[in-house]
């Protein structure tokens, strides 16, 4: 998948404005049971929230997300508080429930 532009990552944001967080990162931080969670979550809904318990600095929230964009193949759409967005698109396109806006 092509990195996200500006005005798709905003499009993104808005959708995920109303959803609620499906995976919360704790004590343990990244692990298999990490990943998996929001493989799982990102394969069921393609736009998710993963809220920070535990890492509070910006630095550690960012590599944290870095890891869970490489290991799952999503893309980062936003960090806001200690919330990020995360959004990869359904593999099969007939359970896709996003259709960004192209220009």
């Amino acid at each position: 998948m092509e990195k996200l532009k500006g005005y798709e990552r905003k499009y993104l944001r808005g959708l995920a404005h109303g959803i609620k967080p499906l995976v919360l990162v704790g004590q343990k931080g990244v692990s298999e049971s990490l990943i998996a969670a929001v493989d799982e979550a990102l394969d069921t809904h393609e736009l998710i929230k993963v809220k920070f318990n535990e890492f509070k600095e910006k630095d550690q929230k960012t590599e944290v997300s870095e890891i869970i964009e490489t290991q799952t193949g999503a893309q980062l759409v936003g960090m806001i508080g200690h919330m990020a967005i995360f959004y990869r698109e359904q593999k099969d396109p007939e359970k896709r429930k996003i259709v960004i806006p192209r220009r």
